[in-house]
């Protein structure tokens, strides 16, 4: 049976939470426990899922505000990039700048990076390092249903934004060309937020894409 992708937008600022479950075993991967920790957890529970691993694509605070919650209730460990590290262990008080109460984090039990391969039951997650966004963004692709969850690397219309710490636009626009369009039209983009789309809508049609291909700058840089 294929593999199964459940998306829950969640929180103030609806970021995509993925549930990614082999239907044989009932074994689960979680990418970005965004919020809303009980309807994690419920889809957890009347799916009959046993979660395996928590994984965030970086550690901006939109992205692991439910960490800590669903790490408790599931026991699974929980791994980002070395280098996103120090992001999330400031999590709350960025929150808070922004207006929101944030729970405590959940302590990290491991990091990833390029080439770092999750294998749950029959899932086969591979690593890519995708800077830009955060210093220490990852993306993870499912080879078996052609899917990349790209957190807040690549949108559907859009780009992750590189005016916060550690952001950085020209390393931005590479990870996307050089990691993820490379995949392949077919491939569908699991994004930080919004809807999903593929990588061939995205390199006809996201302008931002468009743009950095007809300035030259990806030549020049």
């Amino acid at each position: 049976m294929p593999i199964k992708i459940h998306m829950l937008p969640l929180g103030a600022l609806q970021t995509n939470c993925y549930i990614v479950a082999d239907p044989d075993s009932h074994e689960a991967i979680i990418i970005d426990p965004s919020d809303e920790a009980p309807k994690i957890l419920e889809v957890v529970q009347r799916e009959g899922y046993v979660v395996r691993e928590i994984l965030a694509t970086h550690a901006h605070f939109d992205h692991i505000l439910a960490s800590k919650p669903v790490k408790d209730a599931t026991h699974a460990p929980f791994r980002l990039h070395a280098a996103d590290v120090p992001q999330l262990q400031h999590a709350q008080q960025i929150a808070e700048m922004y207006g929101i109460t944030a729970p405590e984090p959940a302590t990290h039990d491991g990091t990833l990076d390029e080439g770092t391969v999750i294998e749950v039951g029959a899932i086969k997650l591979e690593t890519y390092f995708t800077p830009g966004h955060s210093i220490g963004h990852v993306s993870y692709v499912l080879r078996s249903e052609q899917v990349v969850f790209s957190g807040d690397c690549l949108f559907a219309g859009s780009i992750g934004r590189t005016d916060l710490p550690g952001g950085d636009f020209p390393t931005l626009m590479h990870s996307i060309f050089d990691k993820l369009v490379v995949l392949g039209d077919e491939f569908t983009v699991c994004s930080g937020h919004g809807p999903t789309t593929t990588i061939g809508e995205e390199r006809q049609t996201n302008p931002f894409l468009l743009q950095w291909l007809s300035s030259g700058w990806r030549d020049e840089l």
